[in-house]
């Protein structure tokens, strides 16, 4: 079992993009209602300044701002950058005092001792402790289980349809299609009983809504991790094939109940919201391009490439990747000393014109290139195969049962997600009347 006092650390490292957006000042975040699907004005601004650039958090804390496709790709890969937020903090943990001393003199203060953890939140680890727990979710997702799920995305997609039809003409697209999609689809790979799966969702929807009070979200939170508890005793007294209970009988040597908690909530929380705020965002960006939905009617076969294009262009993961110099680096010409915070600004590495001609022009016919959507290196997104499949059936689904699909409200009183990390849409009215 983990010990109080890293579980308490680990907790507080897990919660460290949520922290960094707080001192983030609001223009490198919040998108322009004149464009929500180009990156923050902030970022706009910037443009021109070098693909490394430094910038000052609220704390007083410096910080190094990656925005070339390139340089962000070593960040990622580079064992010189951690993403251990233990044993490296970031400039979330600076008190303003330290901030300042570390602005005049580029020192950082040094880092906490701390023991061998044991927890499952593997995404704030570095080799070897993320290797092995990395390695055992990658035998879970296999092509076998990933080719099953296919074909009841599909089957959930055109539920979700038929239902939003036999209602009316009108729908809320988010909560209507773009969340039960992966929720449902993260049901089937942990083994979720078809009876739990109603207060499942309910539960994630509470515990992702930003209108929902502090109070009610802890609440659903809590609800949340003792029903993965639950569900790993019983993965472990009742195996089946699903994915969690393949991670309980099948490591050697096993996981701890509170390591495949973990692991389950990280699976959650990363294969739910972020494939839930693309499928949205994706819809409302098609929509406002008439002549790229026209082309994805036309020839189905661009699915795929379109797919790839729509994670480039919209990037719905905005400030949220960070790595910390474990020494002194010098990038693109700039020296990150250690203990430097780096922030990746995915909006802009994906737009970089080093790699992409006209790279603030969605194009669905763009040849299928790298991008940062899924990240790079050894974090690089586990279920990005997963995530690719939910969109293209996804939106491929909408746009074919849907033909007359389009807002029923104004873009812009579509409702953005400004203050998150994961950008998206609360709300996407449409109507196909």
């Amino acid at each position: 079992m983990t010990s109080t006092g890293d579980r308490t650390q680990t907790t507080q490292a897990s919660r460290s993009p949520t922290e960094m957006r707080l001192l983030l000042e609001q223009d490198l975040l919040e998108r322009s209602g004149d464009d929500p699907f180009g990156p923050p004005p902030g970022l706009l601004r910037r443009r021109g300044r070098g693909p490394v650039q430094r910038l000052t958090l609220r704390n007083g804390a410096p910080a190094w701002l990656v925005t070339g496709l390139d340089e962000a790709r070593t960040v990622l890969s580079d064992p010189r950058f951690s993403a251990d937020r233990v044993r490296h903090p970031d400039a979330t943990s600076l008190t303003p005092r330290q901030a300042r001393a570390f602005a005049a003199t580029g020192v950082a203060p040094a880092p906490p001792q701390v023991g061998h953890r044991t927890d499952g939140m593997f995404v704030f680890m570095d080799p070897p402790e993320h290797t092995r727990l990395r390695r055992l979710l990658t035998g879970q997702f296999t092509l076998r289980r990933m080719k099953a799920l296919e074909s009841r995305i599909r089957q959930i997609a055109a539920e979700l349809i038929a239902a939003m039809t036999a209602a009316g003409t009108e729908a809320d697209l988010v909560p209507a299609y773009a969340q039960p999609i992966p929720s449902l689809v993260i049901c089937e790979l942990l083994g979720v009983d078809p009876a739990d799966r109603a207060g499942f969702q309910e539960r994630t929807a509470i515990s992702l809504n930003t209108r929902a009070s502090e109070e009610e979200r802890a609440r659903a939170a809590a609800q949340m991790h003792a029903f993965i508890t639950e569900l790993v005793a019983a993965k472990r007294a009742r195996p089946a094939d699903d994915l969690l209970s393949g991670l309980v009988h099948e490591a050697d040597p096993p996981l701890t109940d509170a390591q495949l908690t973990d692991i389950a909530l990280l699976l959650l929380a990363a294969g739910h919201e972020t494939t839930a705020n693309m499928l949205g965002l994706g819809a409302f960006a098609l929509l406002e391009h008439p002549d790229q939905l026209a082309a994805l009617r036309a020839d189905p076969a661009l699915l795929e490439t379109a797919v790839e294009e729509l994670l480039r262009y919209l990037s719905i993961i905005q400030m949220g990747v960070s790595r910390v110099a474990v020494e002194a680096v010098t990038l693109a010409g700039v020296t990150i000393p250690a203990g430097g915070t780096v922030i990746i600004a995915t909006p802009e590495a994906n737009r970089d014109p080093r790699h992409w001609a006209d790279p603030d022009r969605l194009d669905v016919r763009r040849p299928r290139t790298a991008h940062l959507a899924f990240g790079h290196g050894v974090h690089q997104c586990l279920g990005q195969q997963l995530a690719r499949v939910e969109l293209q059936v996804g939106l491929g689904e909408l746009i074919t049962r849907l033909p007359g699909l389009r807002l029923a409200v104004p873009a812009d009183r579509v409702p953005l997600r400004n203050e998150m990390l994961i950008f998206g849409v609360h709300a996407l009215p449409v109507t196909w009347a």
